[in-house]
């Protein structure tokens, strides 16, 4: 049966089948259902949407939604986690072989290298600059680190009124701490519906791209170097990131989700998903763009809301109320994802 089901319903809980949707209805209403009203849905018992009542055997108990979404973020957190991974190595790769290649280097630049290396402010705003009078249609950009000093924004202001000028629709990833930049704030009201941005609890390193022909990534931590990158399956690769983390990012405009625990804030459970996962409090603060200070912070205030005397307590306390997973960015009520359909600068 089970064989047979997997072929007629080749699908996973975040796309019930209608019949699978139906049942798993029928039973998140009622709190059970009749065995043999799965039986023509063999789908929901093999994604352990539904399993047998302890009580009386002929009846089957649903998963709770709630559990269902967390199963379903828990996965799609670690194939994203999986492409930042290998969007560092290939970065890696990409310094390790531009350091070998000068001649090459030099050779290819006149004619529009697949990877450029960009050395200093002069040459990396130059090269921006020129993408931008060369965009059409579209950009996109992560801007990690927290709140956006006004000094970073005053400098790409002039690409993006360039952009909106022409029509060119952006799309910019930020973390969460940046919605507290008056800044940001002032920048994207200037720029009016040209530009769409959303929050995640942390992003990649910094990315632009253009026209999704060519994309701009740091070259070394302090960001004195970067590569243009020009090469159709490496930029349709960092496409691929960007819009997998804006399907999990929340817009600008709507409110980061309740925790649904009292006394502890969307921060706060970000910190204590880090701090499970083994991170040191600097790790855990430069990837929330925070400082590490108002990190320490936070974590006092979690030790003494779940009640924890020491630093171990307090792990084992994360994992009892359930916050050693990702923070929760879409409706917890419903198990159907939905599939979700730009500025410059530095």
């Amino acid at each position: 049966m089970a064989e047979q089901g997997r072929g007629e319903h080749p699908h996973g809980a975040d796309r019930l089948c209608d019949a699978g949707d139906r049942v798993y209805s029928r039973a998140v209403r009622r709190g059970r259902v009749p065995r043999r009203d799965a039986q023509e849905v063999p789908c929901l018992l093999e994604l352990a949407l539904l399993h047998p009542d302890p009580d009386d055997m002929d009846w089957l108990v649903p998963t709770s939604p709630q559990e269902v979404m967390t199963r379903l973020l828990h996965g799609v957190y670690d194939e994203v986690s999986a492409s930042q991974r290998r969007m560092g190595s290939a970065v890696a790769a990409f310094e390790w072989y531009a350091g070998l290649g000068h001649r090459l280097a030099a050779s290819g630049a006149e004619g529009g290298t697949a990877i450029r290396v960009l050395d200093g402010d002069s040459r990396i705003q130059a090269a921006l600059d020129e993408a931008t009078a060369a965009c059409a249609s579209e950009v996109l950009t992560v801007q990690p680190g927290g709140i956006r000093p006004e000094h970073e924004l005053t400098e790409g202001l002039h690409r993006a009124m360039a952009l909106r000028g022409r029509g060119v629709r952006m799309r910019d990833l930020y973390t969460h701490v940046a919605r507290h930049g008056q800044g940001l704030l002032n920048y994207l009201e200037l720029m009016s519906d040209s530009v769409e941005a959303r929050t995640l609890d942390e992003v990649i390193d910094r990315l632009i791209l253009f026209d999704r022909t060519v994309a701009f990534i740091p070259a070394n931590t302090n960001r004195t170097m970067a590569l243009e990158l020009r090469h159709p399956g490496l930029v349709q690769y960092l496409v691929t990131v960007f819009e997998r983390l804006w399907r999990l990012a929340i817009p600008l405009t709507a409110s980061l989700p309740d925790t649904g625990i009292e006394g502890i804030s969307h921060r706060e459970q970000s910190i204590a998903a880090l701090l499970a996962e083994g991170h040191q409090d600097a790790v855990i603060a430069e990837r929330l763009g925070i400082s590490v200070r108002t990190c320490r912070a936070h974590i006092a205030r979690l030790s003494e809301t779940l009640g924890a005397a020491s630093r171990t307590q307090l792990g084992v306390r994360i994992a009892q109320v359930g916050l050693d997973g990702p923070a929760r960015s879409a409706d917890v009520g419903s198990v159907i994802v939905p599939d979700q359909g730009s500025r410059t600068g530095r």
